[in-house]
């Protein structure tokens, strides 16, 4: 487990004008936009889930392993899976990173904006089918943990907390694996938890992990396209928010080709971590359409549901 600094330095009180119209402006935003995108009553990131155990059956090929039911497995010799009651009253969870790292940003938005916009998706959407949201809020080495609750003004809780993090810059890299952690001992029962963030580093691989094996998880990745590659340039000044550490450096053709081949390396070893926790993921780039990456998930999601009650029907 990684040490869990205390909220003390984040700021409390009602949000700011400012603050509080950004938040409006989200929520005004979202709404309408994925009602204009989603039908139905279940309109839910996990729909067909839920996060009580119900009747046990017999394990089908498709079938999440995480729900094996190894008492009925071990008393039959087939292998069992737990049905799961539907997900009306789940427990959700969001993790948003807020540090200084994530207000980098080369196009139409920063990392930060892009990242407070996919939380303001999962806040919204999960408030619709009156489901409890919590949150764990990282900037550094500061966590500010939100007890699950219903309603949408949770949400706007939530969100106003994330648009007015303490500052972080030069404090190191956000502990993401630390406000993971806390999910872990603050979550009642089994749930779903969606991580925002840019996923830097790799201490956060082993608490992710761990937190898959108990919840359903949703793992949103936020980057700017000049991660990804840089041109060449010449002399330019690096500065990395999370330290203060400055650096200069001339991008030639040479160095561009080394950075994008290194950056790719780290995308693909990040995917396959992310796989490997069982996580789903959505990936926005600063200048993606964001609206159309989440409804292209949720769609995938539903469609999933259905067919395994098909398959499961006798």
């Amino acid at each position: 487990m990684h040490a869990i600094t205390g909220p003390v330095s984040w700021p409390a009180g009602p949000p700011t004008d400012q603050v509080a119209e950004l938040v409006r402006t989200l929520e005004l935003t979202i709404t309408r936009r994925l009602d204009g995108a989603l039908h139905g009553n279940h309109q839910g990131l996990t729909p067909g889930h839920g996060s009580e155990p119900g009747e046990s059956r017999r394990y089908q090929p498709g079938d999440d392993v995480r729900r094996i039911d190894w008492n009925v497995t071990a008393r039959t010799a087939e292998t069992h899976v737990r049905e799961q009651i539907a997900d009306r009253d789940l427990e959700a969870w969001l993790v948003i990173d807020t540090s200084a790292a994530m207000r980098f940003g080369t196009t139409v938005a920063d990392k930060s904006q892009t990242a407070l916009v996919a939380a303001a998706a999962v806040g919204f959407l999960t408030a619709r089918n009156h489901n409890r949201l919590g949150a764990v809020l990282v900037a550094g080495p500061h966590l500010k943990v939100i007890p699950p609750r219903h309603g949408r003004d949770q949400v706007r809780a939530v969100l106003a907390s994330a648009a007015n993090p303490p500052a972080s810059e030069g404090l190191g890299r956000s502990d993401l694996a630390a406000a993971i952690d806390r999910i872990a001992v603050v979550s009642r029962r089994r749930g779903f938890v969606a991580v925002v963030s840019d996923f830097a580093g790799d201490a956060w691989v082993d608490p992710l992990a761990r937190i898959g094996l108990r919840h359903d998880l949703l793992a949103i990745v936020v980057y700017d396209p000049r991660e990804l590659d840089v041109p060449p340039i010449g002399m330019v000044e690096l500065v990395d928010p999370s330290t203060g550490r400055r650096r200069e450096v001339r991008v030639t053709p040479a160095v561009q080709r080394r950075y994008a081949a290194a950056a790719a390396e780290l995308v693909e070893a990040r995917r396959l971590a992310l796989r490997r926790a069982g996580a789903d993921v959505i990936e926005l780039a600063t200048d993606s359409n964001w609206l159309a990456e989440i409804v292209r998930h949720v769609t995938r999601r539903r469609t999933q549901a259905v067919n395994a009650q098909v398959l499961r029907r006798p």
